[in-house]
């Protein structure tokens, strides 16, 4: 493809971009500011310990996630929760700044976890399964909510898109996992086809990555420990996310009901996959706040306490994923430093014994003789 092309084509990605970005801003974000200034005097009777609970919890479903990433990767090529916990903040802040972030936090994710010891095919199926398998969870959730909610409290169109989204996620997923381990020869065969024409892409590499995970795929099929396992870390990761939101709100002096608080939490989160904004920037606080206000939160509660849940949830992790990255290159140079002086000490000790072997050759005439023929 022509240069002039590749430049136009990002100018109009970058444009598009742009006009949902003000959009978005323009009739979601700015509403719910507006409120906000409107509501600012509940911010005299908020319960402080409530909000410290929220913050904990979110931590908790940031670490049963990391626990989600470890538990698909084999045990001898683990690395340690803490390690796990700094890559998955390192790629959730990429996620939040760049608009289809999840694709460039994929991207650093599998990078952090190969030069961490993980090789190639392990660190992608972790990546990939883990993003299917929580979706999937998600939308497991969202359905239930509405199946209970609905009878109840009515229907809205919200809920169509919703599960409209929902269903092509799956659809695609299920097709993807089908492909992978029933029709693996087929796909193997597309993928040779289509890297043959890549520059630098090597189609026997790509097929035997392509073999790699579906033979991991069955293995987790077969192994239902291993599954649950995965499933119950998932479903930990959500439950501790929507039970935070509920702590935020409650802080501003109103609980919501479990229904309401698992269809508005699984409406924003499903939204937000639609590449629109980083990590569903204004469109996860619209739909969470109008959903609420729908359950019967009042507005100014429901605004104070989805932008205190946002913060947590959205903000926190950038600052807090570059110190995490910062901290794994430093300890990656630490490690490097370390195995130098390891092997300067190891020469040195050779050089020594070789001196040492010398000098007693030297004074063995019998020895010296022989060294000498």
């Amino acid at each position: 493809m022509p240069t002039w092309r590749r430049r136009l084509g990002r100018s109009a990605r970058g444009v598009g971009f742009g006009v949902v970005g003000l959009l978005v801003l323009e009739y979601l974000v700015l509403p719910q500011l507006a409120g906000a200034r409107e509501s600012l005097h509940l911010l005299a009777r908020v319960n402080v310990a409530y909000l410290l609970g929220g913050v904990a919890l979110e931590g908790g479903a940031i670490v049963c996630y990391a626990e989600l990433t470890r538990s698909l990767l084999p045990k001898e090529s683990r690395p340690h929760l803490f390690d796990v916990l700094r890559m998955n903040m390192t790629t959730l802040a990429v996620s939040h700044l760049v608009p289809g972030g999840t694709a460039a936090g994929t991207s650093l994710g599998y990078r952090l976890l190969t030069t961490n010891g993980v090789p190639g095919p392990d660190a992608g199926f972790a990546l990939a399964t883990q993003g299917i398998g929580s979706a999937v969870v998600l939308n497991v959730l969202l359905w239930i909510g509405l199946l209970v909610s609905i009878p109840t409290r009515g229907f809205n169109p919200v809920y169509l898109t919703a599960a409209i989204v929902g269903a092509v996620l799956l659809a695609f997923f299920g097709a993807l996992i089908f492909l992978l381990t029933r029709g693996e020869d087929r796909a193997a065969s597309i993928l040779r086809a289509i890297a043959c024409k890549i520059p630098l892409l090597d189609e026997a590499k790509v097929e035997q990555v392509l073999r790699r995970l579906a033979a991991r795929l069955d293995e987790l099929a077969a192994d239902r420990r291993l599954l649950r396992r995965a499933v119950l870390w998932a479903l930990a990761n959500w439950a501790l996310d929507a039970a935070s939101l509920w702590v935020f709100v409650a802080a501003f002096g109103y609980r919501i009901l479990p229904d309401g608080l698992i269809v508005a939490f699984g409406l924003a989160n499903v939204l937000a996959a639609i590449p629109l904004t980083p990590g569903g920037l204004g469109v996860v606080e619209a739909v969470l706040t109008s959903s609420l206000v729908g359950f019967g939160a009042p507005r100014g509660v429901a605004i104070l306490g989805v932008i205190s849940y946002r913060l947590v949830n959205f903000w926190l992790p950038i600052p807090l994923g570059g110190l995490g990255y910062v901290s794994l290159q430093y300890d990656k140079s630490v490690d490097r430093r370390r195995a130098a002086a390891e092997l300067r000490r190891l020469a040195q000790e050779a050089r020594q014994e070789v001196g040492t072997a010398s000098e007693a050759g030297s004074d063995d005439p019998i020895k010296s003789t022989k060294l000498s023929q």
